[in-house]
């Protein structure tokens, strides 16, 4: 590997990084904060990190093997989300070390985990710069899902490869080009969701902040009560399309250039994602009809309005909420966790399982079935009218198994290192690292006996840093789709 390339890139997000420090810095001097001084530091720091790691390079970009991008990629996460992390040092919020790491990955990763309580009294440049941070890994994961994965065969996604990337060395350059491409669209998409916001009744840096979050799938909000503090029916409706424009494939996106929409309704996965959300929905919704004190509180359109909110949020992996769902009973809580590990489609913002995974996993269970009654039989498994080899199979079905004992182990290691975890605590944070969603179900007993709760009117504030620290891991891994951080500790990648 010529680290010099990993140098050249890592420098230029580095300065990239620090270069966004500077608008909530101008938003904290603006608006009269006394911790205006936090930003400008850490972007001083960022940019002399930055800077001797592009003085160190001195090269250009030539070409990247699968293995310099496997180490690329993992170092390019946690590099961005260490030099996140500056400003919830610097802050006056309190937060130790393994605190604003974690709300810096969570961030980054744009699962919406938050360790930050009293988010109304909180300066507004770090309720901005959570906002961006989830707004920049939206970009990283649309890039890398585009970019990166395909080449590596990741999970499966190969199936999106393009032409582009049959050759290595066309790796790096080509992925600028996507990530200007991505780019172009995905602000059209965030600037017209800040006028929505406006119009829905949105105060202009809330609806900046929503906005960036929304179509990031990410659901770090400006209030402890996250959009349930609007109160409001348009506000809800308008976050609601941007967390599923930010679940849709953006090369559907890129076709509309020639203003061919075909995609959005000839791709399979599409179609199911928004099958499964309106079943989702529609059980919820009869599941909380059946509660008579639910309907006398609330009403039907509150029921049918909270219902579509929250089951969007929770399945795209946003996580944001408009009231606490831990109370709608243990049916839609089951719901809930099933349909965190969902996500959206691949090549979006969104982050789960993915749901052509469950395409290819259900079509390869029902072949096999087949086989069993008809032996004789040649049956061949397709996605989008294409024939799939067997190695896309394999490497859907690895992911699979890879992300259950992942969540399985982690949920054992967080029972262990944080034994005031619940039994639905430990399970459900677990799963809410790993497949990136946000808020859990469950809680943590304080030393009084009382309980901390970890879902969506609650926060892993009182969870100690052992366990903050194991979450982050889950989210890095979530993120990268487990093999990509998983295969560099295999003896084999490093064989030349």
């Amino acid at each position: 590997m010529d680290m010099r390339q990993h140098s050249f890139v890592l420098g230029a997000l580095i300065n990239i990084t620090a270069l966004a420090m500077l608008v909530p810095f101008v938003f904290d001097v603006a608006m009269g904060s006394s911790a205006w001084w936090v930003f400008l530091v850490s972007s001083l720091i960022a940019v002399s990190l930055g800077s001797i790691l592009l003085l160190t390079a001195k090269t250009r970009i030539s070409n990247l093997n699968l293995r310099s991008a496997l180490v690329l990629t993992v170092l390019i996460w946690v590099i961005v989300s260490i030099i996140g992390t500056l400003p919830f040092l610097l802050a006056p919020i309190g937060l130790s070390l393994a605190g604003a790491f974690f709300e810096s990955m969570s961030g980054i990763t744009t699962t919406g985990s938050t360790v930050l309580v009293g988010l109304d009294q909180v300066q507004a440049g770090i309720l901005l710069w959570r906002a961006m941070l989830q707004w920049l890994g939206g970009v990283g994961i649309v890039v890398m899902a585009l970019s990166v994965l395909p080449a590596l065969q990741v999970g499966g996604m190969q199936l999106f490869r393009t032409e582009a990337f049959e050759q290595s060395e066309k790796m790096l350059p080509r992925a600028g080009e996507i990530a200007a491409a991505v780019l172009i669209v995905y602000g059209l998409i965030t600037l017209a969701g800040f006028v929505l916001l406006l119009i829905a009744g949105m105060g202009p840096f809330d609806a900046l902040a929503h906005a960036m979050t929304a179509i990031a799938t990410g659901g770090y909000s400006t209030h402890d009560a996250s959009i349930g503090y609007f109160n409001s029916f348009f506000v809800d409706m308008s976050i609601v399309l941007l967390m599923i424009l930010g679940s849709l494939p953006f090369l559907a996106f890129f076709r509309l250039r020639s203003f061919d929409g075909s995609a959005f309704y000839r791709d399979s996965q599409i179609r199911l994602f928004f099958t499964l959300m309106l079943g989702a929905i529609g059980l919820t919704v009869v599941a909380l009809l059946l509660r008579s004190d639910l309907v006398a509180e609330l009403g039907l359109a509150t029921i049918v309005q909270q219902a579509i909110f929250n089951i969007v949020s929770i399945m795209t992996g946003t996580g944001f909420a408009t009231t606490n769902y831990e109370s709608w009973g243990s049916f839609a809580g089951l719901i809930f966790f099933l349909i965190m590990f969902i996500g959206g489609c691949a090549g979006s913002t969104t982050c789960g399982i993915k749901v052509f995974r469950f395409q290819v996993l259900f079509g390869h269970a029902l072949i096999q079935l087949r086989t069993m009654l008809q032996p004789s039989g040649i049956f061949k498994l397709s996605y989008n009218g294409k024939t799939l080899p067997e190695a896309v199979v394999a490497s859907v079905t690895t992911f699979f198994v890879l992300f259950v004992s992942t969540t399985f182990i982690l949920a054992v290691l967080l029972g262990i290192v944080e034994p005031r975890f619940d039994i639905t605590g430990a399970m459900v944070s677990a799963a809410t690292s790993v497949a990136n969603v946000g808020p859990a179900l469950g809680s943590v007993i304080m030393s009084d006996g009382t309980a901390s709760s970890l879902g969506p009117s609650g926060s892993f504030a009182d969870i100690n840093d052992m366990a903050k620290s194991l979450m982050a891991l889950g989210m890095l891994l979530g993120r990268l789709e487990l093999l990509t951080v998983i295969a560099l500790f295999l003896p084999a990648v490093w064989r030349d």
